[in-house]
């Protein structure tokens, strides 16, 4: 598997070790929602493509809080080739989701 920082620079294992071990590093933007909506954008700095193109290094996924902490599920997910597709990405994660609580906030549905 292949390693990459930020850049999309191939970077060695052990680079991208230090590099994932760096929260800072890793976290690229989050958000949550009202409804404890959770949306999550990261660098993975691994390619996750199934096909060959740009590696995708970024990631971000959308999670709904459970009623016991630290639990979530999985609700939806996006990769992504460079920062600011990630940056994007996120944006319209977010977007998505905002509309989907007030189409369910106007339906009455919980």
């Amino acid at each position: 598997m292949s390693h990459y920082d930020k850049d999309g620079n191939p970077i060695d294992v052990l680079r991208w070790s230090e590099l994932f071990t760096d929260f800072r590093y890793r976290r690229i933007v989050e958000t949550t929602l009202p409804n404890k909506i959770w949306i999550s954008t990261v660098w993975q700095g691994l390619d996750h493509s199934l096909v060959q193109g740009k590696p995708l290094i970024f990631e971000t996924m959308v999670f709904q809080r459970k009623e016991q902490k630290e639990q979530f599920d999985t609700l939806d997910m996006a990769r992504y080739s460079t920062l600011a597709e990630a940056k994007s990405g996120h944006a319209e994660m977010v977007k998505k989701w905002r509309a989907q609580m007030k189409d369910k906030a106007k339906s009455g549905a919980k």
